[in-house]
């Protein structure tokens, strides 16, 4: 488990994840309103060389953004279950990387294997971080970070 002190420690843990992303990546963010999520995709952004911000729009249900690999961020929050098979996420995932906001509004729709990176509020700038790898791509990717990069959990069935 890793511990943010704020959303500049949350976007730095991001930007270290992103070094070992690569194509047909799924990562997952869960976590409640405020609880980092975007902070974190901020931070992969910057770690793939994103040159523009990326954001969590209301109304934009996937942003792309191009970096070292093309970014498909995802952002369920506003979405019914009945509504996401038109995404087509499993179709987007392997054109690069997929991340998605809100994957417990459609854990039927996203790949099996997935690094589910999970968010707690602690108080108001301190965030719990935790990773569960769901897959062996992502137990090797887990494995591949520092150990001050993850506070590793070995995932059992989608979990989203």
């Amino acid at each position: 488990m890793q511990t943010s002190r704020g959303p500049a420690d949350t976007r730095r843990l991001g930007q270290r994840l992103a070094r070992h992303l690569q194509p047909g990546d799924v990562v997952l963010l869960q976590g409640e309103l405020g609880a980092g999520k975007t902070c974190f995709a901020q931070g992969i952004g910057r770690g793939l060389a994103v040159a523009e911000p990326v954001k969590s729009s209301s109304f934009v249900l996937v942003n792309e953004y191009s970096g070292r690999l093309h970014v498909h961020h995802a952002d369920l929050f506003r979405l019914s279950a009945a509504e996401v098979p038109d995404l087509a996420l499993e179709e987007v995932a392997a054109e690069g990387l997929l991340l998605v906001e809100w994957p417990e509004r459609a854990a039927a729709e996203l790949p099996a294997a997935h690094l589910l990176v999970r968010f707690e509020i602690v108080d108001e700038k301190t965030r719990r971080i935790l990773f569960e790898a769901h897959g062996e791509r992502y137990e090797a990717l887990l494995a591949s970070l520092e150990p001050a990069d993850s506070g590793r959990s070995r995932g059992r069935g989608n979990g989203a």
